[in-house]
């Protein structure tokens, strides 16, 4: 097989569907919330960063979901908006106040979406 063809092949086989990039983007926005929370008291200067990127990947999810020309359902899309609006404002309290505690919603939400998107 020539240079091209095997390299096509590798490539190939590790390309990601857009579902499982979503997925890989929430677990990677939890896995970095997840840090923090499990050593708080040496990676809480971090938060800022982890949360506007969670930030950065719920905004995209959102608009994605509730473009006009999305095919979801638009219970869906619904759901979708509601979900994104309560990240958004446990994103903004925990920046406020911020805890340890607070981010377990994030992170499960996170972990779940990214879950149903690899079904």
């Amino acid at each position: 097989m020539s240079y091209g063809a095997s390299a096509y092949a590798r490539v190939s086989q590790t390309a990601l569907s857009p579902r499982e990039a979503e997925a890989a983007v929430l677990i990677k926005a939890a896995t970095r919330l997840q840090a923090i929370q499990s050593d708080w008291s040496n990676q809480a200067p971090g938060l800022s960063e982890a949360l506007n990127f969670n930030q950065k990947v719920w905004t995209i999810i959102a608009g994605a979901a509730t473009a006009p020309e999305s095919p979801l359902p638009a219970e869906i899309k619904n759901s979708i908006a509601e979900l994104s609006t309560f990240v958004f404002k446990r994103m903004i309290d925990t920046l406020i106040e911020p805890t340890a505690e607070k981010l377990s919603a994030l992170i499960s939400i996170n972990q779940n979406i990214a879950a149903g998107l690899r079904m």
